[in-house]
């Protein structure tokens, strides 16, 4: 099974010759004509009231591929990330995570809200988006008095969006796992992006998942489905998690016409993620941008005038994200063929006079 998701297949995506050239983000992209009949044509359940068929083999396969005993299906990553982080934190426990994480800047304070942990950024200190097994094991410290702080989590992500889609290879992500579980703290990987990581790296998603309590991979983000991500674990955490969607207000009914799109997704979209690298190598050159700082499907722009670029550009059909005032963020993805990354590096290319 793994071994066929690395294969390249057919070609499915849609011409973007006549329509503006979206950069934005790997979310943007819209199902193909073959996804929507694959949802038109799922069988589907009330997954609430026992199973939705469909779901549970999406869940079924997903598990399979990361190396855990089971999965469930959520809406989003942020809300299979919070899921994660109820189950595992108590209210008034420390987790740490790297830098810049989803969880830590992109999910509106929910670990600290909602799940009720004491969020401690960790620098990279190990690369852009990495942090070392030495430094998860200084701030995971010792136990204190019963007034002080319990460090009970460390949360990663793979690729680490905010650095720019880098890449944490097997053997790094095990010796921090290892490093976090030695120190008495459960590990969650955020994996939004961690088919692109094993991608990159030519290996199974599975072997990116070596001693992580939970993990949660996402459809929606490179792979083309509209909506959904799966959140991984052994059986008794799943079926927490089952309870905790449900107090989110995630019980799903016939979700298969979802989970068709899932589905779809693995089997078409993901063996063709090495083209959208591809992209990202061929516009980084196109850009003045050092093409080993590119590991995925991101180019970042540093040092630009970033809303005077991201303004000109749209008005030339070039979407892009403004990251900061001075940083843009270039996503390839299945909507952006060839001849698209090179009209959008003719644009840019003009733009920033390189």
């Amino acid at each position: 099974m793994v071994g066929s998701v690395l294969m390249r297949p057919a070609r499915t995506r849609r011409s973007t010759a006549d329509g503006p050239v979206d950069l934005r983000s790997d979310t943007v992209t819209r199902p193909t004509k073959r996804m929507r009949e694959a949802m038109v044509a799922a069988e589907v359940d009330d997954d609430v009231l026992g199973h939705d068929p469909t779901m549970r083999e999406l869940e079924n396969r997903v598990a399979a591929l990361l190396g855990t005993d089971d999965a469930v299906w959520t809406p989003s990553g942020s809300m299979a990330n919070l899921i994660a982080l109820m189950s595992h934190l108590q209210r008034g426990d420390a987790f740490l995570a790297p830098a810049g994480a989803h969880v830590l800047d992109a999910e509106l304070g929910t670990a600290a809200w909602l799940a009720g942990g004491m969020p401690r950024p960790l620098p990279h200190d190990a690369g852009p988006g990495k942090v070392s097994p030495e430094a998860v094991r200084r701030a995971a410290g010792s136990a204190g008095p019963y007034y002080t702080l319990r460090t009970t989590l460390l949360c990663l992500e793979n690729t680490h969006n905010a650095a720019g889609g880098t890449v944490t290879a097997p053997d790094e992500h095990a010796a921090v796992a290892a490093a976090a579980r030695a120190a008495g703290l459960r590990v969650h990987l955020d994996g939004a992006r961690l088919w692109h990581a094993a991608v990159a790296l030519g290996v199974p998603p599975a072997t990116l998942t070596v001693g992580a309590d939970t993990v949660q991979v996402c459809f929606s983000k490179g792979l083309g489905a509209p909506v959904g991500s799966a959140l991984c674990g052994n059986r008794d955490f799943i079926t927490r998690a089952r309870r905790i969607r449900k107090m989110a207000g995630g019980g799903m009914r016939q979700a298969g016409v979802l989970a068709a799109a899932g589905l779809y997704a693995l089997d078409h979209h993901l063996p063709r993620l090495g083209e959208d690298h591809e992209h990202a190598q061929l516009l980084a050159k196109r850009l003045g941008v050092d093409p080993s700082s590119v590991e995925t499907n991101m180019v970042v722009l540093d040092d630009v005038a970033a809303p005077v670029i991201a303004e000109a550009a749209k008005a030339q059909g070039v979407l892009v994200s403004q990251v900061s005032a001075r940083r843009i963020r270039l996503v390839l993805h299945l909507d952006v063929d060839r001849a698209a990354v090179d009209r959008a590096a003719d644009v840019l290319a003009e733009l920033l006079d390189r």
